[in-house]
């Protein structure tokens, strides 16, 4: 982090991958937020050449607003490492981890965390047959906010006729039933527990759109889930190795108690919408979110 009294942030947003849209919204945000705080701002959207804007700007420090693919999988935190900007989040191997649903849940599994079986295969294979009994979920094994997520119910008699632009190998996850939660935790620090509550499935328009969904925090549950969310999300956050802010999501069904809380994903780049939920977990700690955007600018290194 820069000494100036003034510091450059260049606020990466955009990028090719499908959470486009999502992620320029999530940079502007954070660029008004920044201004008042302070910091002279730089929004990039992030193009191929990124290397060569980076270079011309020639920032004290990049925000990392980008979601999905090439912004928080390793790819733009290796660029970062390579020119010497320290940035925001986690760092290339977090990230890359994170991004790989498949490999973390073995990282979790190894620290003891609850996961639920799921298989990797051939997209047409899954597409012909039920490669693992219903209920079940279809998902790309590394994009994020729900894209392309297949929900097959247990009464399904056929199996689920995925997209052309599905990726050629996809994950199958046994299906957790239950409530919707999710934690954040900044630093070493969880924040607190939501309870997301929406009509159907929490897909991407859940997500992101005006109305989808309603957030419940802190979430009205027993003490000891709350408790069991915050340390589960802090203990993927440090076997991942990951920096800064993450966001940990959860099922969690009632009937089972403990034994039916199940920890589903750790994202590296929590969305910074006017809906997001790491913002309001932020504000329940009695953070603004100028405040949270500067904490996340404060605490950006190379070497994460």
């Amino acid at each position: 982090m820069s000494s100036r009294a003034n510091p450059k942030v260049a606020v990466l947003m955009g990028g090719p991958s499908a959470e486009r849209e999502v992620s320029l919204t999530s940079g502007r945000e954070c660029a008004a937020a920044l201004r008042d705080g302070g910091y002279e701002v730089i929004e990039v959207d992030a193009g191929r050449d990124l290397a060569l804007q980076l270079s011309e700007i020639e920032p004290d420090v990049a925000f990392n607003a980008l979601h999905g693919r090439w912004g928080e999988d390793g790819c733009v935190q290796g660029i970062l490492e390579w020119m010497g900007i320290p940035y925001t989040h986690s760092g290339v191997l977090a990230s890359a981890l994170a991004m790989d649903k498949q490999r973390s849940k073995d990282v979790y599994r190894a620290a003891g965390l609850p996961v639920v079986d799921s298989v990797i295969c051939p997209r047409e294979e899954v597409k012909a047959r039920h490669v693992i009994a219903p209920p079940y979920v279809v998902k790309p094994n590394n994009e994020g906010s729900s894209v392309g997520v297949y929900l097959v119910n247990e009464a399904a008699n056929s199996p689920p006729q995925l997209a052309d632009d599905m990726p050629d190998f996809v994950m199958v996850e046994t299906f957790a039933p239950g409530r919707e939660m999710t934690t954040t935790v900044m630093g070493d620090r969880a924040l607190g527990v939501t309870d997301i509550l929406t009509d159907g499935w929490y897909d991407y328009d859940a997500k992101y759109k005006a109305g989808g969904s309603r957030h419940v925090i802190p979430a009205e549950i027993p003490a000891e889930i709350y408790d069991a969310c915050l340390d589960y999300a802090v203990r993927a956050h440090e076997a991942l190795g990951c920096r800064g802010v993450s966001r940990t999501d959860f099922r969690w069904d009632e009937e089972r108690g403990l034994e039916g809380l199940i920890l589903l994903e750790t994202n590296t780049q929590p969305g910074m919408t006017p809906t997001s939920l790491a913002p309001e977990q932020a504000q329940l700690i009695g953070m603004s979110f100028s405040e949270f955007c500067s904490w996340m600018v404060e605490d950006a290194s190379c070497n994460r």
